[in-house]
């Protein structure tokens, strides 16, 4: 089974030469996706640190993500 959720890009502090941190919280409005997807996903948080500058920077603040959930085999 597998969960798909909806989030966006809250917040990044870093710089695009080293990488850094970037904050997602759940959708919440704005379109009747969003709005679907708030309805089974009303709260939480994400938070991703890396040193890779590429997944740094593929993150946009105010952008929204998909975040798709599997579990891992042999866990």
């Amino acid at each position: 089974m597998s969960v798909r959720a909806k989030f966006t890009v809250v917040r990044k502090e870093g710089s695009r030469e080293e990488g850094g941190t970037v904050t997602l919280r759940p959708v919440y409005g704005g379109s009747p996706e969003n709005d679907q997807f708030y309805r089974w996903t009303p709260g939480g948080q994400i938070e991703l640190s890396t040193v890779n500058q590429a997944a740094f920077n593929a993150f946009e603040e105010g952008a929204e993500y998909y975040v798709d959930f599997h579990r891992a085999e042999g866990s």
